[in-house]
């Protein structure tokens, strides 16, 4: 459970962080929240079926198809969340490597 929370708090983080710099929309701050949580539940659910599927394509590109899949999931989390919008599918990938980045420095640091 704690690892779920701090996932959930990494990514509200990385959303905030991202939204300086990418015209990502959220009515209220309080939608980063919500946006960390529905990509944490996504990422749990929807994630690794994904990655099973598509492992020939990881293994063609050398594992950069992942970050096409990051992408999918802030997708789709823009898609269920009123109020959290991500223009675009560009937007999206770069928001996906900061997410990425940030919850690879965070594990990085052994929380």
């Amino acid at each position: 459970m704690k690892r779920q929370i701090y996932r959930v708090l990494v990514s509200t983080l990385a959303f905030i962080i991202a939204a300086q710099f990418l015209p990502i929309v959220a009515k209220t701050p309080l939608h980063f929240l919500w946006a960390g949580i529905v990509l944490s539940l996504v990422n749990l659910l929807i994630r690794p079926m994904l990655i099973i599927l598509t492992i020939p394509l990881n293994l063609i590109t050398i594992g950069f198809f992942t970050l096409i899949i990051n992408t999918w999931m802030i997708m789709l989390t823009s898609g269920l969340l009123p109020g959290f919008y991500v223009p675009g599918f560009g937007v999206a990938f770069f928001v996906s490597i900061i997410v990425s980045l940030f919850n690879w420095s965070f594990k990085k640091l052994k929380f």
